[in-house]
C-alpha cells in the first residue's frame, strides 16, 4: 500500500491570510464590533470560524449573523485573495513520483476548498480534495477520516486496521490533534500561521521551515 499523505490547505499549501484575514475583519464591521488586531486575525486562519469567532468577542446570539457576514465577503473575494506557496507544487510532483498518494484534508468547507483547489492548479496535483461541512460541524480528526474512508484506508463506519502508512501534513495543533485521534503523526510546518512553539507543543514528530525540505521531511516519515 503506497504511502498517503494528507495535506493541510491554509497555511501548509496555500497563502490564504489576506482573503481570509479581511473577510474576518468585514464580519465583526458588519455586525458594529471591534475589529481584532492584526495577529489576533491571524490566528484565525486553519481553525473553523465557528469557533475562532465566538472565542474573540462575537456573542453567541449573533454567531449565525457573524458567519454570514464573513461567508458573503468569502465567497465573493477572500476566497480568491490566496496564493499556492512558493515551491509547494513541485513538492507535491515530486512526491507523488516517490510513491506517495496525496489528498488535502482542510478545516476550511468542502464548497470552498474544491474550487479553491481547482483555481490555483492544487487538483491535478493531489488525489482528493477533502473539506469540512458548510455549518463546520467537524472537526479535524472527522475530515481525517472523511478522507481515510474515502481513500480506502478505513471503513467509513470507524477505525479499523490497514491504514497502511499514513502522515498528516499541518501548521497548526488542530492539525497534530486530528491526526493523533486516528494514531497518525504529523508533521508541522513552519511557514504557516501557527504560534511559536505550537506545533511542538502539541505533538508534531518534526517541524519543517523550509518548502524545499518538504519532500524530504515527508519520506523521512513515511
Amino acid at each position: 500500500m503506497a504511502p498517503l499523505v494528507l495535506l493541510d490547505l491554509d497555511g501548509t499549501l496555500m497563502d490564504s491570510a489576506p482573503g481570509i484575514t479581511a473577510s474576518v475583519a468585514h464580519a465583526f464591521t458588519a455586525l458594529g464590533l471591534p475589529v481584532p488586531d492584526a495577529a489576533t486575525l491571524r490566528s484565525f486562519v486553519g481553525p473553523p470560524i465557528t469557533d475562532s469567532l465566538p472565542a474573540h468577542g462575537v456573542p453567541p446570539e449573533r454567531l449565525a449573523e457573524a458567519v454570514g457576514a464573513y461567508r458573503a465577503e468569502f465567497r465573493a473575494t477572500g476566497m480568491w485573495d490566496n496564493a499556492v506557496f512558493a515551491g509547494i507544487p513541485e513538492q507535491l510532483a515530486r512526491l507523488r513520483a516517490a510513491g506517495c498518494e496525496l489528498a488535502v484534508a482542510t478545516s476550511k468547507p468542502e464548497v470552498f476548498a474544491v474550487p479553491i483547489a481547482e483555481r490555483f492548479g492544487l487538483s491535478a496535483l493531489v488525489d482528493g480534495v477533502f473539506g469540512a461541512p458548510l455549518d463546520e460541524q467537524a472537526t479535524k480528526a472527522d475530515v481525517i477520516a472523511k478522507a481515510l474512508a474515502a481513500l480506502g484506508r478505513t471503513p467509513a463506519d470507524g477505525p479499523a486496521p490497514g491504514l497502511g502508512r499514513v502522515l498528516m501534513v499541518g501548521d497548526r495543533e488542530h492539525d497534530v490533534v486530528g491526526a493523533r485521534a486516528h494514531d497518525i503523526g504529523c508533521l508541522g510546518v513552519s511557514w504557516g500561521y501557527a504560534h511559536p512553539g505550537e506545533l511542538e507543543a502539541a505533538g508534531a514528530l518534526a517541524v519543517v521551515d523550509d518548502v524545499a525540505a518538504l519532500e524530504n521531511a515527508v519520506l523521512s516519515l513515511v
